[in-house]
């Protein structure tokens, strides 16, 4: 098991970087959101704002792009997830900054 796994994340794959740039941001959207709700006082709906735990989602690619640069060197897996943080974070301030009114 252990070889599958790292035989699938250990590729320098433009595809594989876009993959991961857009699957670390929902995940973590969703267990942002979750502990978010979760943990909202009576009055409240969240205890942190969606557009906080938005911007917080889109910028755990660091990390990931990071490892993938430093780490390993792979520079078409970095360039995947950078794209997809760039897309999102633009995305970001169209939405919740509307700059594109």
């Amino acid at each position: 098991m252990k070889h599958i796994i790292k035989k699938f994340f250990y590729k320098d794959s433009l595809l594989l970087g876009i993959a991961l740039g857009l699957a670390l941001p929902l995940i973590s959207f969703g267990i942002l959101y979750a502990v978010s709700t979760i943990f909202a006082p009576a009055d409240k709906d969240y205890l942190i704002g969606i557009s906080t735990v938005s911007l917080i989602s889109v910028f755990t690619n660091l990390f990931t792009l990071r490892y993938y640069l430093v780490k390993l060197k792979f520079d078409k897996t970095g360039r995947g997830i950078l794209l997809l943080t760039f897309v999102l974070a633009i995305g970001y301030f169209a939405v919740y900054m509307r700059i594109f009114n």
